[in-house]
């Protein structure tokens, strides 16, 4: 079920992150990271630093992550509409308003961590912004490819590339959510099970709960897209779930961070940072086809192998005698 950020922010700042989601060594600014290990090094130098004083500055005005979430969807929506014109002042000013947007797309989680005001309403509503942004983006470069004097096939590329950044960004989110929970615990991670969201999903009425229900549904659809693409790694999760309902043993952590900490820089290649580099850059040599054919072939590619590997890693735990509900029971 849905818990609702609470409309006030609180008045100290300082006391504004959940004690076990943080350790006291951390510096104010790390604690509003999702982990270390998951930051790419472009979001840790660049956009967590500006995006933290961003936060804050948001909540001594009293704003929700809610509202940075649909602010930095406007101001994504308007990059992506510049992106269409073949003028490189113009699409130097997209670019520039999609870096913010980008810096408020990661305002709004550590706004969310400074107010402990984390849940998985404010998680749907900024998976479905972020969807839009690049929607939004891929239809104006389509728009853009048909004005310029483009085959009508321009269209089914601009949707199959569309396709595979949706893919692709769900199996990235997917394996990154997987990290978290494994290595800082459940507390730690944003890993919902289409099981769990589809019991959430049926308490919710249409009459009473119409905009929470669709929501939900929306996210369940891609829960389940994300454990279709990953079916060994679901797997294991369900099995750490029946066998270590305390939380999973720190030498089953520093074995899951040890095999799975090389891959998150592979992943982080498919994630948002990477894709804005090259669109950037097909847009500054004024080839936005090449982004789309970028996506269909390397992406595609990288996703293929990382899925195979991660999908033989979980495999592996899965065969692990002290992977089990026996070996918990032997622990207890």
């Amino acid at each position: 079920m849905f818990r609702l950020r609470s409309k006030t922010p609180e008045a100290e700042l300082g006391a504004m992150v959940m004690p076990e989601q943080i350790d006291s060594t951390l510096s104010p600014l790390e604690a509003t990271y999702k982990t270390r290990d998951v930051e790419g090094i472009v979001d840790l130098y660049f956009y967590r630093k500006i995006a933290f004083r961003l936060a804050q500055l948001f909540a001594k005005f009293r704003m929700t992550p809610t509202m940075v979430t649909l602010l930095g969807g406007v101001v994504g929506i308007a990059a992506g509409h510049l992106y269409f014109y073949r003028d490189l002042r113009l699409n130097i000013i997209g670019m520039i308003l999609h870096i913010c947007a980008n810096l408020l797309d990661n305002a709004d989680g550590q706004l969310a961590r400074l107010l402990n005001q984390k849940d998985r309403r404010g998680r749907i509503i900024d998976s479905l912004v972020d969807h839009v942004i690049f929607l939004n983006i891929y239809v104006h470069l389509a728009l853009r490819c048909l004005a310029e004097g483009a085959s009508p096939a321009v269209i089914l590329l601009a949707i199959a590339a569309g396709v595979s950044h949706a893919l692709q960004g769900a199996a990235a989110d997917y394996y990154r959510n997987a990290y978290l929970y494994f290595v800082k615990g459940r507390s730690g991670a944003d890993w919902d099970s289409s099981h769990v969201l589809q019991n959430d999903y049926r308490q919710l009425s249409w009459s009473r709960n119409a905009g929470d229900k669709f929501l939900l549904a929306t996210y369940l659809n891609f829960t389940r897209q994300q454990e279709l693409l990953s079916p060994r790694l679901r797997q294991l999760r369900d099995l750490t779930e029946r066998s270590f309902r305390g939380g999973v043993p720190d030498s089953l952590r520093r074995l899951y961070r040890n095999a799975a900490r090389p891959m998150l820089r592979s992943w982080g290649l498919l994630m948002t940072n990477t894709r804005m580099f090259f669109l950037f850059l097909f847009l500054v040599l004024a080839r936005p086809t090449w982004y789309f054919w970028l996506e269909l072939s390397v992406f595609n590619f990288l996703l293929i192998y990382l899925i195979v590997r991660q999908e033989r890693m979980s495999r592996s735990f899965l065969a692990r005698p002290d992977w089990s509900p026996e070996a918990s029971a032997a622990l207890s």
